[in-house]
């Protein structure tokens, strides 16, 4: 089971497993980077971590099939777009956050307890938003998130607990080898549907863009109308309206063969949440300064 990708006029199969592996030492590198008190503000903070929370797999879902039935996506995008819309925040929110001057110690947490979540509502949400079009392995969606995702994370924070000196020298590194696997999973997606792409792209990239916009926004608009702090209001901004969309194609090549473009809404939204999340901190940075609580 892969994908196939034609390089050079000559078909070469992708394996869905390698873009797991990628996808598992992004992760890894999440791991090595968590310290306890990533975890501490989930406890000290737990309203704060289950309204960000809860935003965001309410908005973001929702916004994922009411755009996908508006734009008349087929099945195969559909699945794609509420992977995405289903999916954790990953840890491009917390740079974001920071930049931002935005609640750091929220934005971690949030990211944090979305992504212990996600193997159980991600499946369940993905099953209930695209099961009625696509099949959809919940059991299988919820095996394939513990292994790709929970079990590297895992290691990278028992690696750091053991080999403390030598995860010092290596955690530096990590975020370039992350951005280099992200870039390696969205090539992967996009050379493997450039044909489909070119024929009928349009509509998919429109949608990412407005799912992505919406999610900010209504995001911050939730936190204002829950009148929580300059910093708070935009750490729940772009907790809501960003998401590990790499997570997201590497569910669709792992569990939605059948369907090669569900992997695209993921890689595009990949790359375009963190332009629109560099305008969005410049934007942030401008109106306070930054603040943990």
């Amino acid at each position: 089971m892969g994908l196939s990708l034609s390089l050079a006029a000559s078909p070469i199969a992708v394996p869905a497993w390698f873009v797991s592996v990628l996808l598992g030492v992004v992760m890894f590198g999440m791991g090595l980077a968590t310290t306890l008190e990533d975890f501490k503000v989930v406890l000290a903070r737990p309203i704060d971590i289950f309204v960000g929370c809860a935003a965001q797999f309410t908005i973001m879902p929702g916004l994922a099939w009411g755009l996908s039935r508006l734009f008349g996506l087929d099945d195969a995008l559909t699945v794609g777009v509420v992977l995405v819309g289903c999916c954790p925040g990953g840890t491009a929110s917390n740079v974001v956050t920071y930049m931002a001057k935005g609640d750091l110690a929220l934005s971690v947490g949030m990211t944090a307890m979305s992504t212990m979540l996600a193997p159980f509502l991600t499946p369940i949400l993905t099953l209930l938003l695209a099961g009625q079009s696509v099949d959809v392995d919940a059991l299988g969606m919820f095996v394939g998130i513990l292994w790709v995702v929970l079990l590297p994370i895992v290691l990278g924070i028992v690696a750091k607990r053991l080999f403390p000196a030598l995860t010092e020298r290596v955690v530096r590194f990590m975020p370039m080898v992350s951005s280099v696997a992200i870039a390696v999973i969205i090539g992967i997606v996009l050379l493997a549907n450039a044909d489909r792409l070119a024929s009928g792209g349009i509509s998919v990239v429109l949608v990412v863009l407005l799912h992505n916009l919406l999610g900010l926004l209504l995001g911050y608009m939730l936190a204002t109308a829950l009148r929580l702090s300059g910093p708070k209001r935009k750490a729940l901004c772009i907790e809501v309206g960003m998401q590990n969309s790499g997570l997201a194609a590497s569910l669709a090549a792992a569990h939605f063969a059948a369907y090669p473009m569900a992997a695209v809404p993921g890689a595009i939204f990949s790359v375009w949440h963190n332009i629109s999340g560099a305008l969005v901190a410049r934007l942030f940075a401008s109106r306070g300064p930054r603040c943990g609580s």
